[in-house]
């Protein structure tokens, strides 16, 4: 077992201990947020054929050189019907937006642009080729336009559906335990007696671990006791792929996950040299990777954030870019200063707003680890050095969180 180690030392230990990938198809309506596990090639050009931009006049750009000109208008040019006429000297089309153009014509005067009589139309605007949308200007046939580990976005399943596609293999969503532990804990809801406080973490870690295309599943709350969380771990080994613990892995008396894994699991390592956050475990229990993560929100919000989701983005294959995430790494001038900490990596809390061309950042509440709303009223962490601190004006490296 390593201990206090770095944050990218966490995520190596943890990634030599992936999930399997297993995948499957589904329907576009069922694939929204997936995971999509293969390249995915058009089966059409897109545009189809040659288009118009605009309703308007399918023409040829020397007839409409002078302003004025008058042109004989011999017929209309609509989506999804029969093919429109030729376009020859002197003659213009009715062409309404997405339908096709016409043999003979090189650019689109506006409706608006124009007046009109039974058999003719005056051109009074310019003819524009860049009106025209060319066939496959958007799509080639054969060429990937979606990338394997990319997240299906609304506007990636639509794209799915311009190239042709009605079904998709996608990466199967692994199921993740996520167990609260501690005597103190009520389920929210239920009167409080003295010394207890609500239970909050897993609503918050099965939500992220949801964002990050995982299917979270919520155990009850496990009291201080070895057998008892001995009992919750192994039906957590048995039915699902990872586990998720909040609470228990620091250094004190009833820190009973921690015990547990010590003495009967396999801990690949303990304490991770940041702040919040220093207390997680990561190991096998029974063979099924297992996160042990701190009882404070914030904690348990921030460890998730920089290890897990880290994790399960490599275990799912998904794309550095254009997969599920939770944070983007930004740079932002700060507003504020921060006081860093000693030996660790330091995440403060901090609002990012963006004014011109800059990121700026600052900071509103309380910081303590404890404090759950802190990650409300700001959307952003920052990434001080070990041993740094950060003024005003300075600029850092940082989480945007979504």
């Amino acid at each position: 077992m390593e201990t206090n180690v770095t944050l990218e030392r966490a995520v190596e230990l943890a990634c030599a201990s992936p999930l399997a990938r297993d995948t499957e198809r589904a329907s576009l309506s069922d694939a929204a947020g997936r995971v999509l596990a293969t390249d995915l090639a058009s089966k059409v050009d897109d545009p189809r054929f040659d288009n118009s931009a605009m309703d308007g006049w399918a023409v040829r750009a020397d007839d409409c050189a002078i302003p004025g000109a008058c042109l004989r208008i011999i017929g209309t040019s609509q989506a999804g019907a029969s093919p429109p006429p030729m376009v020859g000297k002197g003659e213009a089309c009715r062409i309404m937006t997405g339908a096709p153009v016409p043999e003979g014509a090189d650019a689109i005067v506006m409706i608006e642009d124009s007046d009109t009589d039974d058999a003719s139309v005056t051109i009074n605007g310019p003819a524009r080729p860049g009106f025209i949308r060319k066939r496959g200007e958007n799509l080639r046939k054969g060429e990937a336009s979606l990338v394997s580990g990319a997240q299906l976005t609304p506007a990636a399943l639509s794209l799915a559906a311009t190239m042709g596609h009605d079904e998709l293999e996608i990466v199967v969503r692994p199921n993740i335990a996520v167990i609260s532990v501690g005597d103190e804990l009520v389920p929210p809801g239920q009167p409080l007696r003295d010394g207890a406080i609500y239970e909050s973490n897993t609503y918050g870690i099965a939500s992220l671990v949801e964002q990050m295309g995982g299917r979270a599943q919520r155990f009850e709350t496990v009291q201080d006791d070895l057998d008892g969380l001995r009992e919750a771990l192994d039906e957590a080994a048995e039915t699902c792929d990872a586990i998720l613990t909040s609470g228990g892995v620091s250094m004190g008396q009833w820190d009973f996950v921690r015990r547990i894994m010590e003495e009967e699991g396999d801990v690949h390592f303990w304490r991770i040299l940041m702040r919040p956050g220093g207390p997680p475990l990561f190991g096998l229990w029974k063979g099924t990777p297992i996160f042990g993560m701190p009882g404070n929100p914030v904690s348990s919000h921030v460890v998730f954030t920089l290890l897990v989701a880290p994790w399960m983005s490599r275990c799912m294959g998904a794309h550095e870019d254009l997969g599920p995430r939770i944070a983007s790494p930004v740079r932002v001038v700060l507003e504020s200063p921060l006081k860093g900490a000693p030996g660790k990596l330091c995440l403060r809390r901090i609002s990012i707003r963006s004014e011109g061309d800059a990121l700026l950042a600052s900071t509103h509440t309380h910081q303590g680890s404890g404090n759950i709303h802190s990650m409300v009223a700001h959307n952003g962490l920052s990434l001080l050095p070990p041993d740094a601190d950060a003024n005003e004006g300075d600029v850092i490296d940082a989480l945007w969180l979504r």
